[in-house]
């Protein structure tokens, strides 16, 4: 099945800008994800697998860093 999910992170430091940027380069990275980025959020679209997979990886490396960061992820699923 495939989904979209629409993400906005937070990084809780006024350097954040390294943070979003990195993120989201390490999602374009993964085989199987079409990634499209607004000035808003970054919207992920695949397979339901490769694409939990992917945002649990990265959000780990993320909130594994130095800065405390918030992500507000929104899913839709697909229809069939």
């Amino acid at each position: 099945m495939d989904i979209a999910v629409e993400m906005s992170l937070y990084p809780l430091s006024d350097e954040y800008l390294p943070v979003i940027k990195g993120f989201i380069e390490r999602l374009n990275t993964h085989p199987g994800l079409a990634v499209q980025t607004n000035a808003m959020s970054t919207q992920v679209r695949g397979e339901i697998g490769t694409v939990f997979a992917a945002i649990q990886q990265e959000v780990a490396v993320t909130f594994a860093g130095p800065q405390r960061a918030v992500l507000v992820m929104k899913v839709l699923g697909g229809g069939g």
